[in-house]
């Protein structure tokens, strides 16, 4: 079997992690480069990312994550956060960062910064928030696909109040919400659930060639 399949095979949703094994460092910012290089509507990249290791933090949070364990005993918690509004200026940075990057003038780029605009700018802000978390949840799968090549442990959680973890890492004052949550470290030889056959419907159910 091909080895991507063989480390997605591998891959589960931990539901216990060993506290006292730790993710490298090195291995961390492996997984922040490709966090970063992930792809997004636009290369835009509308959300930003709070890792979280110091302890004191991750009990406050779990404390408003169901008590789940995998907040307290992973590694790290990354807190993916969506921008649930913007304006102009978010576009006008990005159009920037270009012409830094790559030596274009603004002139060259108007065209594709007037697409942006006309394309998200009249969105009622319930849509925005949608849309740029959906780019959260791109980035939330490469992680897990990125970990599991590493042969790190994930768990992506929803089961969270968002308002509390907003309040908890000041994110509303920073025009961010917390979309999604991704615990990182390895998992716990108590945890049955690794041994569980993975359930999933036949290629043949869901996938159709046209």
């Amino acid at each position: 079997m091909d080895k991507v399949l063989d480390k997605l095979n591998w891959r589960y949703a931990t539901k216990k992690f060993d506290s006292s094994m730790k993710v490298s460092k090195e291995n961390l910012e492996t997984l922040l480069d490709a966090a970063n290089l992930t792809a997004s509507s636009y290369g835009l990249q509308p959300y930003e990312f709070y890792v979280i290791e110091d302890a004191d933090t991750k009990v406050k949070l779990r404390a408003v994550s169901y008590d789940q364990s995998q907040i307290t005993d992973a590694s790290y918690v990354i807190v993916l956060a969506n921008k649930p509004t913007f304006d102009a200026t978010m576009i006008d940075d990005y159009i920037a960062n270009i012409m830094k990057i790559r030596g274009i003038s603004k002139e060259n780029l108007e065209g594709f910064s007037q697409t942006m605009k006309s394309s998200l700018l009249g969105l009622p802000d319930a849509n925005k928030n949608t849309w740029t978390s959906n780019q959260a949840y791109i980035v939330l799968g490469n992680l897990m696909t990125i970990a599991a090549e590493l042969e790190i442990d994930t768990c992506p959680m929803e089961g969270f109040d968002k308002a509390q973890y907003n309040e908890i890492l000041g994110l509303t004052d920073k025009g961010l919400n917390a979309a999604v949550v991704l615990a990182v470290g390895y998992r716990s030889a108590e945890d049955d659930t690794q041994n569980y056959p993975k359930v999933r419907y036949s290629k043949e159910q869901i996938i159709t060639h046209i």
